[in-house]
């Protein structure tokens, strides 16, 4: 059987782990399990897997603390696992860094297309580092080799989710993306109608760069369209 990836989900419910795991090197992924958050840190840098399924109630460290801890030194895909009905771990859990986010009860064809959407959407970017260039409108400056983000040639602090839908407006600067386009180029896979990781991440990145929620001048939400980073107001 091929091997796509080594893969560390952090789960403390055995059996849902156990399932999982199973599920995963069925599927051709090597699999290992970690039980408690404050275990995390210390099998990532033994391990060095391609990809993180975090949940987020965790014994010993919750998983939006350890996502946070991770994103210092790991920039691979993390998916969060999050109750259905609490939003604001989605909220915060793509805030601190989280890739992308599954919610539970967890749904194998889903949980393996996240999966491979977030594989495949980091090898492009990693095979695409000999284009980098650097990114400006106006006050704005995006290093795409680095991936940091400057405002008036001062960095500001951002998260990984958050710098792949700005810098993906700021290279369509002045022009409306759709939804699809945005989904694809910054999850990997097509919108699916329910999803609003999208949405959040442009009222976070709103607030960051002061930009008024109500009539927003730099990131507009087109109705029925998509979305615009309007140049001029940078």
């Amino acid at each position: 059987m091929d091997n796509y990836g080594t893969i560390l989900l952090v789960e403390d419910d055995s059996s849902l782990a156990q399932w999982v795991a199973e599920y995963l090197t069925e599927q051709g992924y090597t699999t290992q399990i970690c039980a408690r958050g404050d275990q995390v840190v210390a099998h990532v840098k033994q391990l060095n897997p391609d990809l993180i399924l975090l949940d987020v109630m965790l014994p010993g460290q919750d998983g939006i603390s350890v996502c946070r801890e991770l994103r210092q030194f790991y920039q691979r895909p993390i998916i969060m696992l999050t109750a259905r009905d609490d939003e604001m771990d989605e909220v915060i859990g793509l805030e601190v860094g989280a890739s992308d986010y599954i919610m539970k009860p967890v749904r194998p064809r889903a949980l393996l297309a996240r999966i491979k959407a977030a594989l495949r959407l980091n090898n492009d970017a990693s095979d695409n580092k000999q284009d980098d260039t650097i990114i400006e409108v106006g006050s704005l400056k995006i290093d795409t080799q680095a991936r940091n983000v400057f405002i008036n040639n001062v960095e500001q602090p951002i998260s990984s989710a958050e710098y792949l839908l700005l810098q993906y407006l700021a290279a369509n600067a002045g022009q409306v993306v759709s939804r699809d386009a945005v989904f694809k180029a910054t999850k990997g896979r097509e919108y699916d109608g329910l999803d609003r990781s999208v949405d959040v991440l442009i009222s976070a990145l709103r607030k960051k760069f002061n930009d008024d929620s109500q009539h927003p001048e730099k990131i507009k939400t087109i109705w029925g369209r998509g979305y615009l980073l309007v140049a001029s107001a940078w």
